[in-house]
């Protein structure tokens, strides 16, 4: 039998990965450990790790490595507790295949772990561009890591090849997000308002804003723009999703609760959970600010986003997003537009560039194909464009 890591530090990644996770859980000739870490042992990020062990998931590890700072410094410390740490639960446990998913701190920290310890990663999503974030070349630095590469799309497979990558370990599956879209039963409207505890019988957006990590400083100017839009808008209410423990993330959420606190038209979560977060999608009438899920998800709702700033730049697009600068006259004209009916016409048969066919299925075969064979050689070539 052999043994396959997934290692996921946020709701967002547990989200996306949990197709994978349980088709390793249900293959027999495959064992899974599940290893925590980052926001998911945070109570002040929604402690989010209820849902792995609602979900009726073993964890195998908890790695603790957020540190209660606001700032790149805490950041960057919370980057090196997480590969001490991880390099002493590779050496307990050495899995045959490590899964990781995204860019972020904690996931690097692992990637150069797991690498340390000749333990065989299997990385999705490398390929995209995020120019606004620091995400940007933790990503690439993953994907240098890896060994076996899924992505979304056919753009992102030729960036990860262009960066020496054979294309024999490159694999265009498309993503897990959409695949939950289209497999998972979301809440009807009615058990959602329950669930969430405010009316939705008003249109409304669901938000997030993330800290800009290669904007450092202007994070506060931006949110305050945001919220000015929002006061000159009425006829909408307002779901937030907090931010992340990115430098400037608690900042951000306490500007949040300030700004939501006397408004009955705001409300805002530390964390939704996959299913509640992808079923008040369903029903918003746009999604609104700077998240990834904006751009992977929400045009398979058929909605509108509103992408605020440099984020997300450089990924590719559906046209059914709508970018802008942070500034409130340029969100406003921006949710005008998405609210518009000849906007709306245009994108109710849009598909997301994304979207692929049986990803999570093809993701474990292939994974258990490279380890069945024991052929993996870590050892690798530059693979050279020609």
């Amino acid at each position: 039998m052999k043994t396959i890591c997934v290692v996921t530090g946020t709701r967002a990644e547990y989200g996306l990965l949990k197709p994978v996770i349980e088709k390793i859980n249900d293959d027999s000739d495959l064992e899974l450990r599940l290893a925590v870490t980052g926001m998911h042992l945070c109570s002040e990020f929604g402690y989010t790790i209820k849902e792995i062990h609602d979900d009726g998931f073993k964890v195998d590890e908890k790695i603790e490595c957020v540190l209660s700072s606001d700032t790149i410094v805490g950041m960057t410390k919370s980057t090196a507790m997480a590969m001490f740490s991880f390099s002493e639960y590779f050496n307990r446990r050495n899995p045959d295949m490590l899964i990781l998913l995204g860019d972020r701190y904690e996931i690097f920290a692992c990637a150069v772990a797991a690498a340390m310890a000749k333990i065989p990663i299997a990385h999705l999503y490398g390929g995209d561009t995020t120019e606004g974030a620091v995400d940007e070349f933790m990503r690439h630095s993953i994907t240098k890591m890896s060994y076996l590469h899924f992505v979304s799309n056919e753009q992102s497979k030729k960036r990860v090849q262009q960066l020496g990558e054979n294309p024999k370990r490159v694999f265009n599956v498309g993503a897990t997000g959409i695949e939950n879209i289209l497999k998972m039963k979301l809440l009807s409207k009615e058990q959602l308002e329950e669930s969430l505890d405010f009316k939705l019988n008003i249109p409304y957006a669901l938000v997030t804003f993330h800290p800009v990590t290669m904007e450092y400083g202007n994070e506060e100017k931006q949110l305050k723009e945001l919220f000015n839009a929002m006061e000159k808008l009425s006829n909408i209410n307002f779901i937030f999703t907090k931010a992340n423990s990115d430098a400037k993330g608690r900042i951000i959420n306490k500007m949040v609760d300030e700004f939501v606190k006397d408004k009955s038209n705001c409300i805002a979560f530390n964390s939704l959970g996959t299913l509640k977060y992808l079923s008040a999608m369903k029903y918003a009438k746009m999604v609104i600010g700077n998240s990834s899920s904006g751009i992977y998800e929400a045009p398979s709702f058929h909605i509108p986003t509103i992408n605020i700033g440099n984020r997300q730049k450089g990924r590719l697009q559906a046209k059914s997003i709508i970018n802008c600068n942070p500034k409130s006259v340029d969100i406003i004209e921006a949710i005008n537009k998405a609210s518009q009916q000849k906007f709306i016409n245009s994108i109710k048969d849009v598909k997301s560039p994304l979207e692929g066919e049986n990803t999570s299925e093809n993701i474990v075969k292939i994974i258990k194909q490279a380890l069945m064979e024991g052929n993996i050689n870590l050892e690798k070539e530059f693979y050279d464009m020609r």
